[in-house]
Protein backbone atom coordinates (compact mmCIF):
# COMPACT_ATOMS: atom_id res chain seq x y z
CA UNK A 1 0.00 0.00 0.00
CA UNK A 2 2.55 2.66 0.89
CA UNK A 3 4.62 2.01 -2.83
CA UNK A 4 1.31 2.43 -4.26
CA UNK A 5 0.73 5.56 -2.39
CA UNK A 6 4.11 6.88 -3.43
CA UNK A 7 3.87 6.00 -6.96
CA UNK A 8 0.05 8.11 -7.16
CA UNK A 9 2.38 11.08 -5.97
CA UNK A 10 4.67 10.67 -8.24
CA UNK A 11 2.23 10.74 -11.00
CA UNK A 12 0.15 13.52 -9.43
CA UNK A 13 3.38 15.93 -9.08
CA UNK A 14 4.68 15.16 -12.73
CA UNK A 15 0.66 16.27 -14.01
CA UNK A 16 0.95 19.17 -11.87
CA UNK A 17 4.38 20.15 -12.78
CA UNK A 18 3.20 19.37 -16.53
CA UNK A 19 0.16 21.49 -16.22
CA UNK A 20 1.80 24.73 -14.90
CA UNK A 21 4.76 24.57 -17.32
CA UNK A 22 1.77 24.48 -19.85
CA UNK A 23 0.30 27.70 -18.31
CA UNK A 24 2.78 29.38 -18.33
CA UNK A 25 3.92 29.14 -22.17
CA UNK A 26 0.45 30.17 -23.16
CA UNK A 27 0.87 32.76 -20.76
CA UNK A 28 3.99 33.56 -22.58
CA UNK A 29 2.62 33.55 -25.91
CA UNK A 30 -0.34 35.61 -25.06
CA UNK A 31 1.70 38.54 -23.53
CA UNK A 32 5.35 38.15 -25.58
CA UNK A 33 3.67 37.77 -29.57
CA UNK A 34 6.08 36.58 -31.75
CA UNK A 35 7.36 39.72 -34.32
CA UNK A 36 6.48 39.96 -37.57
CA UNK A 37 7.82 41.45 -40.42
CA UNK A 38 6.92 45.20 -40.96
CA UNK A 39 6.35 46.30 -44.41
CA UNK A 40 9.81 47.71 -46.25
CA UNK A 41 8.27 50.43 -48.34
CA UNK A 42 10.41 52.14 -51.34
CA UNK A 43 10.36 54.71 -53.35
CA UNK A 44 11.34 58.18 -53.67
CA UNK A 45 8.59 59.13 -50.96
CA UNK A 46 10.44 57.24 -48.25
CA UNK A 47 13.72 56.93 -46.77
CA UNK A 48 16.88 55.21 -49.45
CA UNK A 49 18.29 51.94 -48.84
CA UNK A 50 21.93 50.85 -49.03
CA UNK A 51 23.55 47.79 -50.61
CA UNK A 52 26.77 46.35 -48.21
CA UNK A 53 29.33 44.46 -49.62
CA UNK A 54 31.66 43.47 -46.36
CA UNK A 55 34.31 41.32 -47.68
CA UNK A 56 36.65 39.51 -45.65
CA UNK A 57 39.32 36.95 -45.73
CA UNK A 58 41.16 34.16 -43.23
CA UNK A 59 39.37 34.38 -39.61
CA UNK A 60 37.56 37.64 -40.18
CA UNK A 61 33.95 35.57 -39.50
CA UNK A 62 33.75 37.60 -36.06
CA UNK A 63 34.96 40.69 -37.33
CA UNK A 64 32.60 40.81 -40.45
CA UNK A 65 29.84 39.31 -37.93
CA UNK A 66 30.53 42.93 -36.06
CA UNK A 67 30.39 45.16 -38.38
CA UNK A 68 27.05 43.25 -40.17
CA UNK A 69 25.44 44.46 -36.78
CA UNK A 70 26.80 47.70 -36.47
CA UNK A 71 25.11 48.87 -40.25
CA UNK A 72 22.05 46.18 -39.91
CA UNK A 73 18.59 47.99 -40.90
CA UNK A 74 15.91 46.03 -42.04
CA UNK A 75 15.69 48.26 -45.19
CA UNK A 76 19.28 47.64 -46.58
CA UNK A 77 20.52 44.34 -48.39
CA UNK A 78 24.10 42.90 -47.16
CA UNK A 79 26.13 40.20 -49.16
CA UNK A 80 29.28 38.84 -47.11
CA UNK A 81 32.02 37.37 -48.57
CA UNK A 82 34.88 35.55 -47.41
CA UNK A 83 37.30 34.78 -49.54
CA UNK A 84 38.28 31.16 -50.60
CA UNK A 85 41.53 31.17 -48.23
CA UNK A 86 39.00 31.55 -45.35
CA UNK A 87 37.90 27.82 -44.57
CA UNK A 88 34.45 26.30 -45.08
CA UNK A 89 33.75 25.55 -41.84
CA UNK A 90 34.55 29.71 -40.93
CA UNK A 91 32.01 30.20 -43.77
CA UNK A 92 29.09 27.71 -42.19
CA UNK A 93 29.58 29.67 -38.64
CA UNK A 94 29.29 33.23 -40.25
CA UNK A 95 25.80 31.98 -41.88
CA UNK A 96 25.02 30.47 -38.43
CA UNK A 97 25.91 33.51 -36.82
CA UNK A 98 23.65 35.75 -39.16
CA UNK A 99 20.85 33.96 -38.86
CA UNK A 100 20.43 33.83 -35.15
CA UNK A 101 19.48 37.59 -35.06
CA UNK A 102 15.66 37.67 -34.87
CA UNK A 103 15.29 40.77 -37.45
CA UNK A 104 17.60 39.27 -39.69
CA UNK A 105 15.57 35.78 -39.82
CA UNK A 106 12.12 38.16 -40.33
CA UNK A 107 13.40 39.98 -43.32
CA UNK A 108 15.68 37.80 -45.18
CA UNK A 109 18.07 40.83 -46.23
CA UNK A 110 21.56 39.44 -45.57
CA UNK A 111 23.28 36.81 -47.37
CA UNK A 112 26.83 34.79 -47.40
CA UNK A 113 28.46 34.34 -50.33
CA UNK A 114 28.58 30.09 -50.78
CA UNK A 115 31.01 29.90 -53.27
CA UNK A 116 33.71 32.05 -52.74
CA UNK A 117 36.43 33.79 -54.78
CA UNK A 118 40.27 33.63 -54.45
CA UNK A 119 40.84 37.52 -54.04
CA UNK A 120 44.56 38.84 -54.57
CA UNK A 121 44.85 42.36 -52.70
CA UNK A 122 46.59 43.86 -55.98
CA UNK A 123 45.12 42.49 -58.62
CA UNK A 124 41.63 42.95 -60.29
CA UNK A 125 40.05 39.78 -58.62
CA UNK A 126 39.09 43.07 -56.26
CA UNK A 127 36.92 43.92 -59.41
CA UNK A 128 35.39 40.98 -60.02
CA UNK A 129 34.20 40.24 -56.37
CA UNK A 130 32.60 43.67 -56.37
CA UNK A 131 31.07 43.55 -59.83
CA UNK A 132 29.87 40.06 -58.90
CA UNK A 133 28.44 41.27 -55.20
CA UNK A 134 26.47 44.28 -57.10
CA UNK A 135 25.18 41.83 -59.51
CA UNK A 136 23.30 39.55 -57.13
CA UNK A 137 21.97 42.34 -55.27
CA UNK A 138 19.90 43.50 -57.83
CA UNK A 139 18.62 40.22 -58.36
CA UNK A 140 17.52 39.80 -54.97
CA UNK A 141 16.44 43.49 -54.59
CA UNK A 142 15.13 45.69 -56.69
CA UNK A 143 14.72 48.97 -54.18
CA UNK A 144 18.16 49.83 -52.52
CA UNK A 145 19.44 53.12 -54.42
CA UNK A 146 23.52 52.86 -52.94
CA UNK A 147 25.58 50.71 -53.04
CA UNK A 148 28.77 50.44 -50.45
CA UNK A 149 31.64 48.49 -50.06
CA UNK A 150 33.10 48.20 -47.34
CA UNK A 151 36.11 45.55 -45.64
CA UNK A 152 36.44 42.99 -42.66
CA UNK A 153 38.53 46.43 -40.80
CA UNK A 154 36.15 48.92 -41.24
CA UNK A 155 33.82 50.30 -38.64
CA UNK A 156 30.71 52.73 -38.85
CA UNK A 157 31.11 56.13 -37.09
CA UNK A 158 26.68 56.80 -37.71
CA UNK A 159 23.75 54.86 -37.20
CA UNK A 160 21.75 53.73 -40.16
CA UNK A 161 19.14 55.86 -39.30
CA UNK A 162 21.91 59.00 -39.05
CA UNK A 163 23.03 57.78 -43.07
CA UNK A 164 19.04 57.36 -44.35
CA UNK A 165 18.26 60.62 -43.28
CA UNK A 166 21.13 62.37 -44.15
CA UNK A 167 20.54 60.65 -47.85
CA UNK A 168 17.20 61.36 -47.93
CA UNK A 169 18.42 65.03 -48.94
CA UNK A 170 20.60 64.01 -51.52
CA UNK A 171 19.89 62.94 -55.31
CA UNK A 172 19.82 59.41 -56.23
CA UNK A 173 21.83 59.62 -58.97
CA UNK A 174 24.23 60.43 -57.12
CA UNK A 175 27.79 58.46 -56.73
CA UNK A 176 30.40 59.21 -53.60
CA UNK A 177 33.66 58.42 -55.27
CA UNK A 178 36.88 59.83 -54.21
CA UNK A 179 38.60 60.51 -57.82
CA UNK A 180 41.32 62.59 -59.76
CA UNK A 181 42.86 62.69 -63.43
CA UNK A 182 46.47 63.95 -61.83
CA UNK A 183 48.32 60.04 -61.67
CA UNK A 184 51.56 61.48 -60.47
CA UNK A 185 53.99 58.13 -59.61
CA UNK A 186 51.16 55.71 -60.41
CA UNK A 187 50.84 56.65 -64.31
CA UNK A 188 54.62 54.58 -64.48
CA UNK A 189 53.68 52.25 -60.88
CA UNK A 190 50.36 51.11 -61.67
CA UNK A 191 48.92 52.02 -64.86
CA UNK A 192 52.15 51.70 -67.04
CA UNK A 193 53.27 47.99 -65.99
CA UNK A 194 51.28 44.60 -67.27
CA UNK A 195 50.61 42.51 -64.28
CA UNK A 196 48.97 39.24 -64.27
CA UNK A 197 46.23 38.03 -60.91
CA UNK A 198 46.31 34.45 -60.77
CA UNK A 199 43.31 35.00 -58.84
CA UNK A 200 41.26 34.69 -62.07
CA UNK A 201 42.23 31.92 -63.78
CA UNK A 202 43.69 29.22 -60.59
CA UNK A 203 42.24 27.26 -58.06
CA UNK A 204 44.76 28.24 -55.60
CA UNK A 205 45.94 31.55 -53.77
CA UNK A 206 48.90 32.94 -55.04
CA UNK A 207 50.46 36.63 -55.95
CA UNK A 208 50.51 38.49 -58.91
CA UNK A 209 53.48 38.85 -61.25
CA UNK A 210 54.52 41.47 -63.38
CA UNK A 211 55.66 41.54 -67.30
CA UNK A 212 58.89 42.54 -67.68
CA UNK A 213 57.67 44.51 -70.33
CA UNK A 214 55.52 48.25 -69.93
CA UNK A 215 52.38 49.89 -72.02
CA UNK A 216 51.86 53.54 -72.66
CA UNK A 217 49.18 54.91 -71.24
CA UNK A 218 45.80 54.35 -72.75
CA UNK A 219 44.83 57.64 -74.69
CA UNK A 220 41.87 55.72 -76.33
CA UNK A 221 39.91 57.08 -72.31
CA UNK A 222 41.29 59.26 -69.58
CA UNK A 223 41.95 57.71 -66.64
CA UNK A 224 41.42 58.72 -63.27
CA UNK A 225 42.28 57.04 -59.70
CA UNK A 226 41.63 57.48 -56.32
CA UNK A 227 39.91 55.01 -53.12
CA UNK A 228 39.07 52.06 -53.53
CA UNK A 229 36.20 52.74 -50.94
CA UNK A 230 33.04 53.89 -52.84
CA UNK A 231 29.14 54.35 -52.76
CA UNK A 232 28.03 54.17 -56.02
CA UNK A 233 24.46 54.85 -57.40
CA UNK A 234 22.02 51.65 -58.48
CA UNK A 235 21.76 53.54 -61.72
CA UNK A 236 25.75 53.91 -62.65
CA UNK A 237 25.93 49.79 -61.49
CA UNK A 238 23.23 48.69 -63.91
CA UNK A 239 25.34 50.91 -66.64
CA UNK A 240 28.39 48.73 -65.65
CA UNK A 241 26.79 45.84 -65.65
CA UNK A 242 23.46 45.44 -67.74
CA UNK A 243 24.29 48.83 -70.16
CA UNK A 244 24.48 48.24 -74.27
CA UNK A 245 27.84 50.95 -73.95
CA UNK A 246 30.91 49.15 -74.35
CA UNK A 247 32.76 51.17 -72.40
CA UNK A 248 32.75 49.61 -68.79
CA UNK A 249 33.52 46.16 -70.33
CA UNK A 250 36.32 47.84 -72.47
CA UNK A 251 37.90 49.56 -69.49
CA UNK A 252 37.13 45.91 -67.36
CA UNK A 253 39.44 44.26 -70.11
CA UNK A 254 42.49 47.07 -69.58
CA UNK A 255 42.00 47.06 -65.94
CA UNK A 256 42.39 43.29 -65.13
CA UNK A 257 46.09 43.76 -65.84
CA UNK A 258 46.41 46.90 -63.86
CA UNK A 259 47.94 46.88 -60.53
CA UNK A 260 45.51 47.68 -57.68
CA UNK A 261 42.73 48.00 -60.01
CA UNK A 262 39.96 49.26 -57.83
CA UNK A 263 41.66 52.45 -56.90
CA UNK A 264 40.57 53.54 -60.98
CA UNK A 265 38.29 51.19 -62.57
CA UNK A 266 34.91 52.44 -61.52
CA UNK A 267 36.86 55.79 -61.76
CA UNK A 268 37.58 55.54 -64.70
CA UNK A 269 34.71 54.42 -66.07
CA UNK A 270 31.92 57.30 -64.69
CA UNK A 271 34.51 60.10 -65.59
CA UNK A 272 34.71 58.62 -69.16
CA UNK A 273 30.79 58.38 -69.56
CA UNK A 274 29.01 61.18 -70.65
CA UNK A 275 25.57 60.51 -68.82
CA UNK A 276 27.54 59.69 -65.35
CA UNK A 277 30.38 62.18 -65.43
CA UNK A 278 28.44 64.96 -63.62
CA UNK A 279 27.22 62.44 -61.17
CA UNK A 280 30.63 62.54 -59.39
CA UNK A 281 30.25 64.32 -55.59
CA UNK A 282 34.91 64.04 -54.86
CA UNK A 283 34.82 61.92 -51.81
CA UNK A 284 34.49 58.73 -50.35
CA UNK A 285 33.10 59.68 -46.56
CA UNK A 286 35.74 57.57 -45.00
CA UNK A 287 38.17 58.83 -42.04
CA UNK A 288 41.61 57.64 -42.58
CA UNK A 289 45.04 58.67 -41.23
CA UNK A 290 47.89 58.27 -43.75
CA UNK A 291 51.50 58.58 -43.57
CA UNK A 292 52.75 61.76 -46.05
CA UNK A 293 54.24 60.33 -48.83
CA UNK A 294 51.35 57.33 -48.40
CA UNK A 295 52.33 54.09 -48.08
CA UNK A 296 49.79 51.13 -49.01
CA UNK A 297 47.70 50.84 -45.98
CA UNK A 298 46.46 53.67 -43.79
CA UNK A 299 47.02 53.62 -39.85
CA UNK A 300 45.28 51.66 -37.68
CA UNK A 301 43.28 53.86 -35.75
CA UNK A 302 42.56 53.48 -31.78
CA UNK A 303 41.49 55.29 -28.78
CA UNK A 304 43.85 57.97 -29.29
CA UNK A 305 41.90 59.46 -31.96
CA UNK A 306 38.81 58.70 -31.25
CA UNK A 307 37.62 62.65 -30.88
CA UNK A 308 38.77 63.41 -34.17
CA UNK A 309 36.87 60.55 -36.10
CA UNK A 310 34.02 61.56 -33.75
CA UNK A 311 34.51 65.34 -35.16
CA UNK A 312 35.50 64.41 -38.95
CA UNK A 313 31.94 63.83 -40.20
CA UNK A 314 32.79 60.60 -41.98
CA UNK A 315 30.67 58.00 -42.26
CA UNK A 316 33.06 54.79 -42.08
CA UNK A 317 36.65 54.72 -40.44
CA UNK A 318 39.16 52.60 -41.55
CA UNK A 319 41.65 50.43 -40.32
CA UNK A 320 40.68 49.05 -37.45
CA UNK A 321 42.96 45.98 -35.35
CA UNK A 322 41.37 42.97 -34.28
CA UNK A 323 38.44 43.96 -31.44
CA UNK A 324 40.36 47.40 -30.66
CA UNK A 325 39.25 49.01 -27.31
CA UNK A 326 38.12 52.01 -30.00
CA UNK A 327 35.49 49.61 -31.30
CA UNK A 328 33.71 49.21 -27.75
CA UNK A 329 34.07 53.17 -27.36
CA UNK A 330 32.13 53.44 -30.62
CA UNK A 331 29.92 50.81 -29.70
CA UNK A 332 29.07 52.42 -26.69
CA UNK A 333 28.84 56.47 -27.15
CA UNK A 334 27.93 56.89 -30.78
CA UNK A 335 25.76 53.32 -31.53
CA UNK A 336 24.55 52.63 -28.22
CA UNK A 337 25.09 48.99 -29.56
CA UNK A 338 24.84 45.95 -27.08
CA UNK A 339 27.39 42.87 -27.11
CA UNK A 340 25.99 40.57 -30.11
CA UNK A 341 23.34 42.88 -30.96
CA UNK A 342 22.24 45.40 -33.68
CA UNK A 343 22.62 49.04 -33.27
CA UNK A 344 19.10 49.96 -32.33
CA UNK A 345 16.96 52.46 -34.72
CA UNK A 346 13.61 54.54 -34.88
CA UNK A 347 12.75 50.66 -36.00
CA UNK A 348 13.28 48.35 -32.60
CA UNK A 349 10.06 48.73 -30.21
CA UNK A 350 11.61 46.24 -27.16
CA UNK A 351 12.88 47.64 -24.20
CA UNK A 352 16.15 48.01 -23.56
CA UNK A 353 17.72 46.37 -21.15
CA UNK A 354 21.05 43.87 -20.30
CA UNK A 355 18.73 40.63 -21.12
CA UNK A 356 16.68 42.23 -23.67
CA UNK A 357 17.64 43.34 -27.17
CA UNK A 358 15.26 46.06 -28.30
CA UNK A 359 15.44 44.68 -31.97
CA UNK A 360 14.03 41.34 -31.28
CA UNK A 361 10.84 43.10 -32.19
CA UNK A 362 9.99 46.33 -34.00
CA UNK A 363 7.06 48.55 -35.33
CA UNK A 364 7.39 50.47 -38.63
CA UNK A 365 11.06 50.30 -40.51
CA UNK A 366 9.72 53.28 -42.54
CA UNK A 367 10.50 55.85 -40.04
CA UNK A 368 13.85 57.30 -38.71
CA UNK A 369 15.43 58.76 -35.66
CA UNK A 370 19.07 60.37 -36.17
CA UNK A 371 21.21 60.99 -33.29
CA UNK A 372 23.97 63.66 -32.92
CA UNK A 373 26.25 62.17 -35.50
CA UNK A 374 23.84 63.23 -38.22
CA UNK A 375 24.46 66.69 -37.81
CA UNK A 376 28.65 66.24 -38.52
CA UNK A 377 27.47 63.78 -41.37
CA UNK A 378 25.26 66.29 -43.10
CA UNK A 379 27.89 69.24 -42.56
CA UNK A 380 30.46 67.00 -44.70
CA UNK A 381 27.92 65.97 -47.40
CA UNK A 382 27.01 69.43 -47.70
CA UNK A 383 30.36 70.53 -48.08
CA UNK A 384 30.99 67.99 -50.94
CA UNK A 385 27.37 69.07 -52.43
CA UNK A 386 29.19 72.50 -52.52
CA UNK A 387 31.61 71.36 -54.73
CA UNK A 388 29.50 69.12 -57.17
CA UNK A 389 27.17 71.87 -57.79
CA UNK A 390 29.76 74.34 -58.54
CA UNK A 391 31.69 71.43 -60.34
CA UNK A 392 35.08 71.95 -58.41
CA UNK A 393 37.17 68.83 -59.04
CA UNK A 394 33.93 67.18 -61.02
CA UNK A 395 35.73 64.44 -63.26
CA UNK A 396 38.43 67.35 -64.48
CA UNK A 397 41.23 66.89 -66.32
CA UNK A 398 44.44 67.72 -64.47
CA UNK A 399 45.29 70.28 -66.25
CA UNK A 400 41.51 71.83 -65.94
CA UNK A 401 42.52 71.09 -61.97
CA UNK A 402 45.33 72.98 -62.50
CA UNK A 403 43.74 76.24 -64.28
CA UNK A 404 41.45 76.09 -60.61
Amino acid sequence: MGAEKKWLFTLFTAAFLSLIILMLTSFSCFTSPKPFPSLVQQGAHYPPAFAYFIAGGNRDKNRIFRLLLAIYHPRNRYLLHLGMDARDEERHELAAAVMSVPAIRAFGNVDVVGKADYVTYLGSSNVAITLRAAAIMMKLDGGWNWFVTLSARDYPLITQDDLSHVFSSVRRDLNFIDHTSDLGWKESDRFQPIVVDPAIYLARRSQIFQATQKRETPDAFKIFTGSPWVILSRSFLEFCIFGSDNLPRSLLMYFTNVKLSQEGYFHSVICNAPEFKNTTVNGDLRYMIWDNPPKMEPHSLNVSVYNQMVESGAAFARQFDVDDPVLDMIDAKILRRGRNRAVPGAWCSGRRSWWVDPCSQWNDVNILKPGPQAKKLEESVSSLLDDWSSQINQCQNSSEETQE
